[in-house]
């Protein structure tokens, strides 16, 4: 009975935390409005709109994979700063199309965040089939070892991660 009631209690507490922190005021009438609209909005949730649980197939993998995301980011900031504290003209920005293995809603969320968050490097887009990437490179030295690192050192864990 209660879990028809409240089918996503999670999601109905964080809407409501959400909604008092939006409304910057943890007044009862708030409280009451935000536990209202938690409830009515993860009731009305179709089951559709949920992704498939997570499966992680090597946790130890995902430490190794931030520790590699947390020294490139730290040596592409350097990266960056040195190419933009140098002349402009050194620059050489172009879009690049990455392949993907991948087709993990997750797996490909994480791959788009950790390049976009590397400095030099965003993620433009991501073809309609998802079977392709396409990056702004702030400077592009060589296009198929940058892939090549884009796809080895990040999709390749990613996808034992999530057992893709």
């Amino acid at each position: 009975m209660l879990k028809r009631l409240f089918p996503h209690p999670w999601l109905t507490v964080v809407l409501l935390i959400g909604w008092l922190l939006l409304a910057n005021d943890v007044s009862p009438g708030n409280v009451l409005l935000g536990a209202v609209l938690g409830c009515a909005i993860s009731f009305f949730v179709g089951e559709g709109l949920w992704l498939a649980p997570v499966r992680f197939g090597h946790p130890w993998l995902l430490l190794r994979l931030a520790a590699h995301v947390l020294i490139d980011i730290v040596v592409a900031n350097v990266q960056v700063a040195l190419l933009v504290l140098g002349p402009t003209r050194r620059l050489r920005p172009a879009f690049i199309h990455v392949p993907l293995d991948s087709t993990h809603e997750i797996a490909l969320t994480a791959l788009i965040g950790i390049v976009s968050l590397s400095p030099g490097t965003l993620c433009a887009e991501l073809s309609d089939d998802r079977t392709q990437l396409m990056v702004h490179v702030l400077d592009l030295d060589d296009e198929a070892e940058l892939v090549a690192l884009i796809k080895t050192r990040y999709e390749a864990p990613l996808m034992e991660i999530f057992t893709c």
